[in-house]
């Protein structure tokens, strides 16, 4: 498949070249497109894990891949953190002629961190495999070992694929990086495949690399194509920059390993739960990500351009929760009624019976994550836009605490379903504090304003799915209440949620 590059006209300054802007990109369009890449590499995702499952089931070689693959997931959703967060930086730096100059000083900074890292973790595989495992099987640190090299490795190059997105977006350009994350994920599935029956889960690590290296290049490819890479002089203060994002992914890291924290405890229950938190996380992660992350990827640059202040932000979060919440609703209602049979016939025998009905409970126990999730997203780079970045480190630190003691106290009382509780109360805790930053004096007004399409959403939800549930079986259940959903959403048409969908038109 071959990708045409538009290139603008050039004016040569001394000692740089600026390109010309193109223009924005339509913002239902650009969300489309990124809607449509998350979907694929949902799918793609989704796929690797039916084959995981059906060769490999629920076992603790699988439970040591997966807690392996966790360490990747921090770099990949802190490669999206930074896709978007760092779009109104760049957006700024496009303004003043500085694009090229400023990504190439961001990628030097993760380069310096990415090759020692890299190096030190393959190097020393066995005690990092180990510190993941520990509880579980032999095998499932061997398993662990074998993969983190790729799987650190393919993160970097998340990262950096991330750098170059944000530098196209900065110009009103999401298609290229969409295609380019999309691909990658298609093209990780297809080496798993190919190879898996030969080198069992490791295999998936392989394409994982492969399919990073391709999300790098082709935004790498359209950046060179506008000359955004031939910028004379070295890149400026790299380790000024490190710092800089340092400073952004603090708290994104934390989010994150609060899920590698819920993965190390679930090892210590029993084999096979850090497989079922794995998948049950995966799936809440997909719907968040291609809901709220989406609409927060393409408002940074116009909302950068337009500026905000307190009252602008809150009608901003409120427009994107109404659009985002209709999403996650459903999903989590689907997978109440009838999570149990979706896993047992997607994932093969080793989910069903009790194992699969564990998993599809711990999607369900992952709504008030996913909720969270879905304002957090929309908040966190609103945070960037009004300058309040310094507040994250502490933020990060205070919540990995925080939360290592509410998932200590859940796991005893829950198992692994009390995990999944732990993340959302801990979330749900640092979007107040993110909220407060915000909005400032508007966080009651804000806070009740989120609780009326939470609320709506819930009772509309309730009703359309609870009303078949009590009368016909659990999967003709979730069919029928997915259908009188839709059209009762079709056919109210809630006012605020046709306000959300004028407003993210109307974005550029």
């Amino acid at each position: 498949m071959s990708y045409v590059l538009a290139v603008n006209e050039t004016t040569e300054q001394p000692g740089f070249t600026t390109v010309a802007p193109a223009p924005a990109s339509r913002p239902i369009r650009s969300a489309l497109v990124i809607a449509g890449s998350t979907v694929a590499m949902g799918v793609a995702a989704a796929a690797t894990g039916v084959v995981l499952a059906r060769e490999f089931g629920r076992s603790a070689e699988t439970d040591g891949f997966l807690a392996a693959y966790g360490v990747y997931l921090v770099f990949a959703l802190t490669a999206q953190t930074l896709r978007i967060v760092l779009v109104p930086e760049l957006t700024r730096a496009d303004r003043d002629g500085r694009l090229g100059s400023e990504a190439r000083s961001y990628s030097v900074a993760v380069l310096l961190v990415a090759i020692p890292v890299t190096v030190g973790v393959a190097a020393a595989t066995h005690p990092f495999a180990h510190a993941l495992t520990a509880g579980l099987p032999p095998v499932a640190s061997s398993t662990a070992g074998r993969a983190l090299p790729w799987l650190v490795g393919g993160g970097f190059a998340q990262v950096l694929a991330a750098l170059a997105a944000a530098a196209l977006a900065a110009r009103g350009n999401y298609v290229v990086a969409a295609v380019g994350f999309a691909v990658g994920a298609l093209s990780a599935l297809a080496m798993f495949v190919v190879l898996e029956s030969a080198h069992g889960p490791v295999s998936l690590a392989w394409g994982l690399a492969l399919g990073s290296t391709i999300s790098l290049g082709l935004p790498l490819g359209a950046l060179s194509g506008q000359g955004l890479l031939r910028i004379a002089g070295k890149p400026t203060r790299p380790l000024a920059r490190l710092g800089r994002i340092v400073l952004i992914v603090s708290l994104p890291l934390a989010l994150q390993g609060f899920y590698v924290l819920a993965l190390r405890l679930a090892a210590g229950l029993h084999v096979g739960d850090v497989t079922s938190l794995s998948y049950a996380y995966i799936f809440a992660a997909t719907v968040v990500a291609a809901t709220a992350s989406t609409i927060a990827l393409v408002s940074s640059a116009p909302l950068t351009r337009r500026g905000i202040d307190g009252a602008s932000a809150a009608a901003h979060i409120l427009h994107a929760v109404w659009l985002s919440l209709v999403v996650v609703a459903a999903s989590a209602a689907v997978f109440a009624l009838a999570g149990g049979r979706i896993v047992h016939l997607l994932l093969g025998s080793s989910f069903g019976g009790a194992s699969g009905h564990e998993l599809g409970r711990t999607v369900v126990f992952l709504a008030p994550w996913m909720v969270a999730s879905v304002v957090l997203s929309i908040t966190f780079p609103l945070v960037l836009v009004v300058e309040r970045r310094t507040i994250l480190p502490l933020v990060a630190a205070v919540a990995v605490v925080v939360h290592a003691l509410v998932s200590l106290g859940l796991r005893s009382a829950l198992g692994v379903e009390g995990l999944a509780l732990a993340l959302g109360i801990s979330t749900v805790a640092v979007l107040a504090v993110l909220l407060a930053a915000v909005v400032r004096g508007q966080f009651v007004r804000l806070a009740i304003s989120l609780a009326l399409p939470t609320l709506t959403v819930a009772l509309l939800t309730a009703v359309t799915f609870g009303i078949p549930a009590a009368v016909l079986p659990n999967v003709v259940a979730a069919v029928v209440g997915f259908v009188l959903y839709a059209l009762a959403l079709l056919t109210i048409r809630p006012r605020p949620l046709r306000d959300a969908w004028a407003y993210v038109r109307a974005l550029h």
